[in-house]
């Protein structure tokens, strides 16, 4: 066999998608190549180095072939990749020029970053597809009534519409935070006070201030953002990524276990759009599983998990960590795979859903009318009292269930209520659709607000 050591088995969620391929390790790898290419050319544009050996480094670093088996089995000397790879790209370059003042954790966190952003790209894509399409099932659906359930029951009556635009809110909350993350390079050298820089920059007779304008020159290489303090032990950033992350993954697990409840056989509220060979079983030649939604809620279940490990990263010794730096990289990445798998699926379940509100409308009857006993509760209290309006509600519940008829048929039947209510307003009263509150004008002002100010939450 010639597959990759980590192509997806065990993760069906990112297999495949653009995400996985933008965080494997030949992708680490170009981003490693890539800030190595950055800082030679931000350092040439700073009169630290020849213009040609930037020149020949970015070459090299496009054209380099290096064996990513053989360099992650060499970073088992030196607890991390850089220090080979800046041997092999001085070689390829074939100049001393490569990494000049640096220190590997400056090479791999601006390359960490560049990996996020690239990602980020990615994940912010599918999720705006994602928010635009359930806008699309929000306004179809702004007054198709479905009962509300709380504690996996009945409850009162809701809107599909209302729903969409819940999951639509959350997949904007998720968009504006992985967009408001800073990702930065990063430029500390050794000990995180830039001396390497700053030496090199004496001895080439460089103005005071050099590795300021380094950053300047390197932020802008990489299109990465500057920092105030270099942030080899203060993790930030990090944190801030993982944090956000998480957050996007459980906001789009919402919307999967949602969908596989509505899912369900027993309810055939909502179905997951069709594909060739999708939902199978291995066993049941009838079944078609809620494959898109189970593989969402499985990242959604392992992100925040993964997250946890990233910031606890942040306490990190002295100025250089051993070990919290390096347990961060496999953490941050499955964080952002999973991520993008989970964003890139969501995307597709949420193009692809069919709503049945044939099957919505047949379920609020399930329990006889019962779903707008709040509404008859608050009609009657004032007019029969609190106390015995609910316990004349309360026994016609019992003999509905008991005799297996419509609440609306039971209370037909009893004095106290054709007192008090014709049975014009029983039959208002009784009606689903007529007791959703707000519903529309929520679902109306979800989608105003996002379309009048798109950062508005």
């Amino acid at each position: 066999m010639n597959a990759d050591p980590d192509s997806g088995l065990l993760s069906p969620v990112r297999a495949g998608t653009p995400a996985e391929a933008a965080t494997g390790d030949l992708a680490w790898l170009r981003a490693l190549l890539d800030t190595e290419a950055a800082l030679a050319r931000a350092q040439a544009r700073t009169g630290l180095i020849p213009r040609a050996a930037a020149e020949a480094i970015t070459d090299a670093a496009a054209s380099a072939e290096i064996d990513v088996v053989a360099l992650a089995r060499a970073a088992r000397e030196t607890a991390n990749p850089v220090v080979g790879l800046i041997k092999e790209l001085s070689e390829a370059a074939g100049t001393e020029y490569v990494h000049r003042g640096s220190t590997s954790q400056d090479i791999f966190d601006t390359a960490m970053m560049l990996v996020a952003a690239r990602t980020r790209a990615l994940v912010t894509a599918d999720l705006e597809s994602t928010a635009d399409a359930l806008a699309d099932l929000a306004r179809a659906h702004r007054d198709t009534t479905m009962a509300g359930r709380t504690l996996t029951a009945h409850a009162v009556p809701t809107t599909f519409g209302l729903k969409a635009a819940g999951w639509r809110r959350l997949t904007l909350d998720a968009l504006d935070r992985l967009n408001r993350v800073v990702l930065p390079v990063s430029l500390g050298g050794a000990a995180g006070t830039r001396a390497a820089y700053a030496e090199h920059a004496r001895l080439a007779e460089l103005p005071d201030g050099y590795p300021q304008r380094l950053q300047m020159a390197f932020a802008e290489e990489t299109g990465l953002a500057e920092t105030t303090l270099p942030w080899h032990t203060l993790r930030t950033p990090t944190a801030d990524l993982a944090a956000a992350l998480s957050f996007t993954a459980a906001a789009l697990g919402k919307i999967a276990v949602d969908v596989q409840f509505l899912t369900r056989t027993e309810v055939g509220e909502v179905t997951e759009p069709a594909g060739e060979g999708r939902g199978g079983s291995s066993a049941m030649p009838h079944k078609r599983n809620p494959v898109l939604a189970t593989l969402i809620r499985s990242a959604a279940l392992q992100v925040p998990v993964l997250a946890t490990g990233v910031t606890q990263a942040m306490v990190s010794e002295d100025e250089r960590s051993a070990g919290a730096w390096h347990a961060e990289w496999q953490l941050l990445r499955e964080c952002l795979r999973l991520t993008g798998g989970a964003a890139h699926t969501a995307a597709e379940l949420a193009r692809g859903l069919v709503v049945n509100d044939e099957r919505m409308r047949e379920n609020l009857g399930l329990t006889h009318g019962q779903i707008v006993s709040e509404r008859l509760s608050t009609v009657l209290a004032p007019l029969l009292g609190k106390a015995r309006a609910k316990e004349v509600l309360g026994h016609a519940s019992k003999l509905a269930l008991e005799q297996d008829k419509a609440l609306g048929e039971v209370l037909s039947d009893m004095p106290e209520i054709t007192g008090v209510l014709p049975a014009e307003s029983l039959a208002d009263l009784l009606e689903p659709a007529n007791y959703t509150g707000s519903a529309g004008m929520l679902t109306d002002a979800a989608l105003e607000a996002r379309e009048e100010n798109p950062k508005t939450p």
